[in-house]
């Protein structure tokens, strides 16, 4: 892969994140239709069911709702191959109900760290590991929460969010 490709990818990534950084769901949902491959490989339990692009769509709505705030800082963006990683500290105040929570008006801090395969300049494959454990102690709940009917916490994804990239 030649570094142009290897920028354009992180460029890819950068625009993902000024998406959700809107906290604007159209936004959001426009920009996962224009850089997301519709056959997205979504490594991470989602409570709905929902797979690829609506699965990701889907924890973009429930993040907004429940925490309209919320920005992305991106702390560490590294990138070879078709491969981009994105180490970030997540920010909101919990105003929305989460996963059956009410809103809380508590701020919350929490660290994550996602993979991005890209093909053709679009996001095809993620991976991702996402404090929980964190978030959901600084909402009142202490460890052991579950989703109902399986999936994580945080509409995407989890401490052990399925296969290693290759």
């Amino acid at each position: 892969m030649t570094t142009a490709q290897v920028t354009s990818n992180k460029e890819t990534l950068s625009r993902f994140h000024d998406a959700v950084n809107s906290g604007d769901t159209e936004i959001i949902s426009k920009t996962i239709d224009e850089l997301v491959e519709p056959d997205l490989l979504f490594h991470a339990p989602v409570p709905t069911g929902a797979t690829a692009v609506q699965a990701l769509k889907y924890v973009w709505e429930v993040l907004v709702r429940a925490f309209p705030d919320i920005h992305v800082a991106v702390e560490d963006v590294i990138a070879e191959g078709d491969k981009v990683v994105c180490s970030n500290t997540v920010t909101g105040t919990h105003q929305g109900e989460y996963l059956g929570l009410p809103p809380t008006g508590r701020s919350v801090t929490y660290r994550e760290i996602f993979i991005f395969r890209l093909a053709g300049g679009r996001i095809a494959e993620i991976w991702g590991v996402v404090d929980l454990a964190s978030l959901m102690r600084q909402l009142g709940i202490p460890g052991g929460f579950q989703v109902p009917g399986g999936g994580e916490p945080g509409g995407g994804a989890s401490a052990t969010a399925g296969e290693t990239p290759r």
